[in-house]
């Protein structure tokens, strides 16, 4: 399988999520499309994380004078469901498994409570 370089702008958690999978998965065109976005997600997290950690608080006030959670933990939310999900559409093999197939979340659950997580994180 050829190598194929990360696409261009990524930082330093895109481009290890890209190497990491490039290293181990042939991915098909489609794939690799939805490879590109969780890597740019990634780095997105990255910046989020940055910006609430030099945030003096991670409460706001808000237009009524209320206090309110820093919107950014909304978005981190957010975009974290984003990864997960496009995560999940790569369909990457489990390590018992030859061929990867798209899992809901409960179906992944009980796969790791039937077999335990061999290995699986």
């Amino acid at each position: 399988m050829a190598a194929r370089r990360a696409p261009s702008g990524l930082g330093r958690s895109g481009r290890a999520l890209w190497r990491d999978i490039m290293a181990e998965f042939g991915l098909a065109p489609h794939e690799l499309a939805i490879l590109v976005q969780c890597c740019r997600v990634a780095d997105r997290l990255d910046r989020i994380e940055a910006d609430l950690a030099a945030a003096d608080t991670l409460v706001v006030t808000g237009s009524t004078g209320q206090p309110k959670c820093h919107p950014l933990l909304a978005e981190q939310r957010a975009q974290m469901r984003v990864l997960e999900s496009m995560s999940r559409a790569l369909s990457i093999p489990l390590p018992s498994e030859d061929v990867g197939r798209r899992r809901s979340p409960t179906a992944r659950d009980a796969a790791l409570a039937r077999w335990g997580s061999g290995g699986v994180a």
